[in-house]
């Protein structure tokens, strides 16, 4: 595979990683789109997208799966994230779901592993694992996903708690909760915000108001909806088992929204007035 770029974001390390990369939850659960969505990875690969995430979640590893076959040889080229379910979450549990993911994933390390969210193991527990897992080489950062701010402050107050290099969450043009409070603290605390259905599994392609915008600058719903995630200063985490889909959210990139673009998005897609629960798919 030869890599183009699909834009960066860069991790508080400095780090800098594809901002637009894909998702994988619920691939691998169809055998006859088995090698269609192994090509969709990979040319996804082959564009730049080279961020892949995953969990143990999704198809009980069926995704780590399929993504471990499709990055056959290409380990390398490749930003690998997984994540551990809040039932495993304490510090033992935490260590052998990764082994488990790295084991379908055919990897011998993952680049991010998360949270997948807050259960009832205590966050020192998790951390706990998490540190284990880095000193052993078997993932080089850690983070979470659906943490809100409260429970951001409260891992920070943990020794290490600091450290966590991502928040990934739920995060589109119809889900804007995130940006009254916990985006602003992500960018004052210097934690990469990745967002997941971006696209809101594609409900957000129906919607008129997203298709006249996309009309006006000769592109498509999806590559609008996803732009306008990056202007936010998120990553992008679309999910596709369609080639065609992933050279259309390529298109993403490339496509920059003036200000009266981004005005008519506010109008049809106003954010809040105030703060709201997380919300979580």
């Amino acid at each position: 595979m030869s890599t183009e770029s699909a834009g960066t974001i860069a991790l508080p390390s400095g780090e800098e990683i594809a901002a637009l990369g894909q998702g994988t939850w619920y691939l691998g659960e169809e055998p006859a789109r088995r090698e269609q969505e192994i090509a969709a990875l990979r040319l996804g690969v082959d564009l730049g997208m080279t961020v892949v995430d995953t969990a143990e979640m999704y198809g009980d590893g069926a995704a780590e799966e399929l993504v471990g076959e499709a990055l056959r040889g290409h380990r390398e080229e490749v930003f690998l994230v997984s994540k551990v379910l809040p039932g495993h979450a304490d510090r033992k549990g935490t260590v052998a779901a990764c082994e488990g993911s790295l084991r379908r994933l055919r990897a011998e390390r993952l680049d991010l592993y998360l949270l997948h969210w807050r259960g009832r193991w205590p966050l020192e527990e998790t951390l706990a694992g998490f540190t284990d897992l880095m000193e052993s080489g078997k993932i080089r950062y850690w983070g979470v996903s659906n943490l809100d701010v409260a429970d951001m402050v409260e891992l920070t107050t943990l020794r290490g708690g600091d450290a966590g290099a991502v928040d990934q969450v739920l995060y589109n043009l119809a889900r804007r909760g995130v940006e009254w409070d916990l985006l602003p603290w992500c960018r004052e605390a210097g934690v990469t915000v990745m967002a997941y259905s971006p696209i809101e599994q594609g409900r957000l392609l129906k919607v008129d108001a997203l298709s006249a915008v996309a009309r006006a600058f000769g592109a498509t719903p999806a590559q609008v909806a996803l732009a306008w995630v990056l202007e936010q200063g998120a990553a992008a985490l679309p999910r596709s088992g369609s080639p065609d889909h992933v050279r259309e959210n390529r298109g993403a990139v490339d496509l920059h929204l003036p200000t009266d673009a981004l005005d008519a998005l506010n109008e049809a897609f106003p954010p809040l007035s105030g703060p709201t629960p997380l919300e979580m798919l």
